[in-house]
């Protein structure tokens, strides 16, 4: 038993990028073609992750010229050199499989705001604007 999770160790990567289900991504993966290889370039919603250690994955879909397209991609996989959050989402599930039978705008998620000076904003707590004109 230890053998195999000193195996499920070292293919494990040590970084990984910060997303979730609800989030556009772009997801950079190699291609071999032969003898030479080249980084493609896949965007879309990640509409599932799947947990499971070495095989965790996760599904992006995309609508490519009017058909709904959708990869799996493991997260631990030598092929997958990044992946960058292109628009933050908001959902309440874990599963975005209802976006499957949308169209056009329904098919939208709400874009996560992130609001910039919240931690080191001074907001006066004491006093009334009366008592600070005295």
């Amino acid at each position: 038993m230890n053998e195999i999770q000193a195996i499920e160790a070292e293919q494990m990567k040590s970084e990984l990028d910060q997303f979730k289900v609800g989030d556009s991504v772009k997801v950079h993966f190699k291609i071999v073609e032969g003898k030479t290889e080249r980084v493609q370039i896949y965007e879309g919603l990640v509409i599932a992750m799947k947990n499971s250690k070495v095989g965790k994955t996760f599904t992006v879909r995309k609508i490519s010229y009017g058909v709904g397209v959708e990869r799996v991609f493991p997260l631990h996989s030598p092929r997958i050199v990044k992946v960058e959050v292109v628009r933050p989402g908001k959902v309440r599930r874990a599963k975005l499989y209802y976006i499957r039978e949308k169209i056009g705008k329904g098919a939208k998620i709400k874009e996560l705001i992130i609001k910039k000076g919240s931690k080191g904003a001074h907001v006066p707590t004491t006093g009334t604007a009366a008592a600070d004109n005295e």
